[in-house]
């Protein structure tokens, strides 16, 4: 069972003082996270693409590189890379630059993106949104699979017998498909054996175990063997010393960003109602002690067939301290905690 963090590096104002930190302070900061995540025995770190004021991480694998040469043995990944948007040519060099840098610890998590800013910024026309992904995946695959590329598609110049340099480290480079919970991105996830990465940030987790079941039915389908595949969710949560201090800080910045989108989506309000509810056992959000955050995990883990578990902190912006306290917590209590039943139960089954 991997644990670890995801961020989009998440520039909003201060619920309490109104301050807005610059993009290159929140930039800094994220750096110093992704090391103690390293130092405190986490799996994996991940940062997302996004192209608005609100969010500093326009290129995840500069940040990630940043980060590379002053870590040991945490993986490195987006979280997601918009590729519908991307160039995956540039994509694959910029990942394979960053497994270099780190030796062998770079992952690409490639998605269709929930944000939609990089279509119009790129020149994408968003009508061709399923099309885009398709293609491009299908050639950053084929990057994937050979030093020497020939390749042709509707969206992006042919490529002929060219080198793509540099070489990674790791071989494949390892790519995963980030879905919200579509059923076709499940199965074609299943049917290309790749890693799958679900976004459970809201209703109940264990409504996803058909999704992660769809997933595996179409792996067998395809040949191949579902026991090397890692399944992944991304949630939202924070922990603290005790419940209650995780549960006052956690929601004031989740509400201001959820209401946020909320507005641009159409949603309804979220209020701590909605957040209360959440954070029960059976519900999304991961925020508590330590002890509280592990019995969840260890729940999706047993119910869902999770494999790996990336806790999103922060949701809007949030005192560095407190993610940084967060983040010691998760790989200094609950990661230990969750690894030990985990591998009690499955010696059991």
């Amino acid at each position: 069972m991997e644990i670890g963090i995801s961020t989009f590096v998440e520039t909003t104002p201060d619920t309490k003082t109104g301050v807005l930190i610059s993009h290159a302070e929140r930039l800094r900061e994220v750096v110093e996270e992704i090391i103690l995540a390293d130092q405190v025995g986490l799996d994996v770190f991940g940062v997302g693409e996004h192209h608005r004021n609100d969010f500093a991480a326009s290129s995840p694998a500069v940040v990630l590189a940043a980060a590379a040469s002053q870590t040991n043995r945490i993986r490195l990944t987006s979280a997601v890379t918009v590729l519908s948007s991307a160039d995956p040519v540039r994509v694959f060099q910029d990942f394979a630059t960053l497994d270099g840098i780190s030796n062998g610890r770079a992952e690409i998590m490639a998605g269709r993106g929930s944000f939609i800013e990089s279509f119009p910024l790129f020149g994408y026309n968003l009508n061709d949104y399923d099309e885009l992904f398709e293609e491009k995946l299908d050639l950053l695959l084929t990057l994937q699979k050979s030093e020497f590329v020939t390749w042709s598609g509707k969206h992006r110049p042919a490529i002929n017998n060219i080198g793509i340099y540099p070489r990674p480290v790791q071989e494949p480079l390892p790519i995963w498909i980030g879905s919200g919970g579509n059923s076709e991105s499940v199965v074609r996830a299943g049917l290309l054996g790749l890693p799958l990465v679900l976004a459970i940030i809201g209703g109940r987790p264990i409504q996803f175990a058909p999704l992660v079941e769809l997933y595996k039915k179409a792996a067998v389908h395809a040949g191949h063997d579902v026991n090397k595949l890692q399944i992944a969710s991304h949630s939202h949560g924070f922990i603290a010393e005790d419940r209650m201090t995780a549960v006052d800080k956690f929601f004031p910045s989740t509400q201001q960003v959820m209401n946020k989108l909320g507005k641009e989506r159409g949603w309804g309000t979220y209020d701590r109602s909605a957040f209360d509810a959440a954070r029960s056992l059976e519900g999304a959000l991961y925020v508590g002690d330590s002890e509280t955050v592990a019995k969840k995990i260890i729940n999706l883990r047993k119910n869902v067939g999770i494999t790996r578990f990336m806790l999103h902190v922060p949701v809007g912006s949030m005192p560095h301290a407190d993610v940084m306290k967060a983040i010691e917590l998760l790989g200094k209590e609950v990661a230990p905690t969750v690894r030990e039943e985990i591998k009690k139960w499955e010696a059991n089954q």
